[in-house]
Parts: C-alpha cells; sequence; structure tokens
C-alpha cells in the first residue's frame, strides 16, 4: 500500500471518526426540544453534550485539513464545487454553537424559543449539508479535463447526494436518542429510548435504500458490501437492543451503523476521490490527486506522533465524564437549575463516580 492510499484511509477514518462523535451531537441538538418537554428537561439534554460537542468538531477540521495536504487537486475542485454547501455549513455550525452557549444565558420564552430553533436548526443543516456533499463524490459531479467544476448550483443536488445527506441525518437522530438513553435519567431517559426505536425504524428503511442504491451506482467490491451489510445489520441490532432495554448496546450499534456507512462512501469510491459525470477520464483518482511522496511522509510522521494523543485524551473525557445527567427532579418542570452550560452543576465540573 503506497503513501497515497493510506493518506485516503486516513481521511476516510477522519471524516467516519466526526459523525460517529459529532453524530450525537447533531441528534441531541435537534431532538432536545420535542424529548425535553420542561425546560428543565431541555438543559438537562443539553447538558449530555456539554463537554464534548466542540472538542468533536475538531475531527472535521481534521478531515478537512487531511484532505489540503495530502490530495490539494481533490480539494481545489471538491470545494470549489460546494462553495454554497460549505457557507450553508459554516453557517449551520456557527448558529449551532451560538445556540449551544446564549440558549441559557437569557430569560423568557421568547428567548429560549429562538434558540432552541437555531440549535435544532443548525444541528439537522450541518449533517445534511456534509451527507450531500460525500455522496455527491460517488455520484458524480461535471468535471472537466482539467479537474475544474463546470455545473451548477442545482448539479450539487444529485438524487444519491441528497439521499445520503437524509440517511445521515436520520442515523444522527437516531444516535442522538440512543445517546440521551445511555446519559439521562427518569422521563427524559425513557422518552429517548421511545425516540431512539422509532427513529431506528426510520434509519433501518433509509440506509437499506441508501445500500441498494450504492451497488446501483458504483459497483462496488467485496470491502463495500462487507460495510453495507454491517450498516444494515448494525441498526437492527441498536434496534433489537433498544427493545431489550440495552442502552448502551443500542448506541454502540447505532455508532457502528454510522461508521459503516460513512466507510461504504469511501470504499465504493476508491481508487478516485472524486467521480466526474461527464466522463471516467475525468475523474479525480487517488494516485492523480495525491501531494508529493515527501510531503506526505512527513504529514504520515506528524500523524503517528499526535493522533494517539488525541485519541488517548477524547477517551479520558469520555471516561471521567460519563455520570448520567438529571435526577429525581429531571422531569419537573422547573425554571431553576443551570441557566447555561457553563454553570457549575453540569457535565464540564463533574467527577468521575
Amino acid at each position: 500500500m503506497d503513501l497515497a492510499t493510506v493518506w485516503f484511509v486516513i481521511v476516510a477514518v477522519f471524516w467516519t471518526g466526526f459523525f460517529v462523535l459529532e453524530g450525537f451531537d447533531f441528534g441531541v441538538g435537534a431532538l432536545h426540544a420535542l424529548i425535553g418537554r420542561s425546560e428543565t428537561e431541555r438543559r438537562h439534554a443539553i447538558g449530555t453534550i456539554a463537554p464534548f460537542w466542540d472538542g468533536n468538531e475538531v475531527w472535521l477540521v481534521v478531515g478537512t485539513a487531511a484532505i489540503f495536504a495530502a490530495f490539494p487537486a481533490w480539494f481545489a475542485t471538491w470545494f470549489s464545487a460546494l462553495y454554497l454547501g460549505i457557507v450553508l455549513l459554516l453557517l449551520a455550525l456557527m448558529l449551532r454553537g451560538v445556540a449551544l452557549e446564549w440558549r441559557g444565558k437569557g430569560e423568557g420564552h421568547s428567548w429560549r424559543g429562538a434558540w432552541t430553533a437555531a440549535l435544532a436548526t443548525g444541528s439537522i443543516l450541518a449533517p445534511l449539508v456534509l451527507g450531500v456533499a460525500l455522496g455527491d463524490l460517488l455520484a458524480g459531479l461535471p468535471i472537466d479535463e482539467h479537474g475544474a467544476f463546470t455545473g451548477r448550483v442545482w448539479s450539487l443536488f444529485t438524487g444519491f447526494g441528497v439521499w445520503t445527506g437524509l440517511t445521515l441525518v436520520a442515523l444522527c437522530l437516531m444516535h442522538g436518542a440512543t445517546f440521551l438513553a445511555v446519559r439521562t435519567t427518569g422521563d427524559l431517559r425513557a422518552r429517548s429510548q421511545q425516540w431512539g426505536r422509532t427513529l431506528g425504524i426510520v434509519a433501518l428503511v433509509m440506509v437499506a435504500v441508501f445500500a441498494v442504491w450504492t451497488v446501483l451506482i458504483a459497483q462496488p467490491g467485496w470491502l463495500s458490501y462487507l460495510l453495507l451489510a454491517v450498516a444494515l445489520l448494525a441498526v437492527a441490532a441498536s434496534l433489537y437492543a433498544a427493545r431489550r432495554g440495552s442502552e448502551k448496546g443500542a448506541f454502540v450499534a447505532t455508532a457502528v451503523a454510522i461508521a459503516a456507512t460513512v466507510g461504504s462512501l469511501f470504499a465504493s469510491l476508491f481508487p478516485d476521490v472524486l467521480v466526474s459525470s461527464t466522463s471516467s477520464a475525468n475523474s479525480l483518482t487517488v494516485a492523480g490527486s495525491a501531494s508529493s511522496v515527501y510531503a506526505l511522509t512527513v504529514m504520515s510522521v506528524v500523524a503517528a506522533v499526535f493522533f494517539p494523543v488525541v485519541l488517548l485524551y477524547q477517551g479520558y473525557t469520555y471516561v471521567v465524564l460519563r455520570r448520567r445527567v438529571g435526577g429525581a427532579s429531571a422531569s419537573a418542570p422547573s425554571d431553576h437549575g443551570p441557566k447555561s452550560m457553563d454553570e457549575p452543576n453540569l457535565d464540564r465540573t463533574w467527577r468521575p463516580q
């Protein structure tokens, strides 16, 4: 395996890791107002992701930076085509980040309602845009012989790309519901379990259609078939675990489902990095888009040193902040309690049990 292929795998790992880790953040952000029926419950739901969401977004930054450094031709063509999508993504992430920090800093239903809507909108729009962008890699975009995007804005809305975006949104919602079931107590936990089962049925149908569509347009190899099968089985396993009351099992299964779904996209794409819908000869390949061997070698050394450190730090964070959010009053319709994610009785200051 040459260095270009190694870095294609690394890019796939970064993007997969982002969706697995940030997926439950997106899901909680989108569902917190539906699952939480009181202001206290909504604050508890947001509190479950308070210590993690900003760190999880780093995976997206690193994954994008890896494409920029390892595959500059891929980065130039893909991101120039996705100009509008990038603007929408940045707006969604900024809206979501501001909403998470500012929702609890004001009083009144109008203030909270506005930021609640902003959080839900950003949490749905971000995975949708990213899913469409990833799906377009495999469905194909109009690219000429010089690697330049020749389409229009509507060229980005391929059928497969849009379905991929919707599928990832469904998986993120399911992931968020199972995460809330693991991290909360009382009525909030019970409703999270119910939402997880309902969303699991939707996700199962969408992943099944995604798998069939992938096979039809990509003619994938054995690894893609394996990952697509794992994705379907993982969603089904999550439903089974949820019905048997195994919250952690359901959460792990949804994480596997997301990882297998995103991984199948990259596996089906290889050895291309961006398919051309005008001519297969214009498709960008791993070998043709890669940086020099020297640049890839330097990047490999840096990644080998720092990537394990990041994994250890994030793993430590999840272990330390593993305590459930809520208690006897988790379902009480009170307006008292923490007003923002920075106040002392949320996850940021918890100690391991």
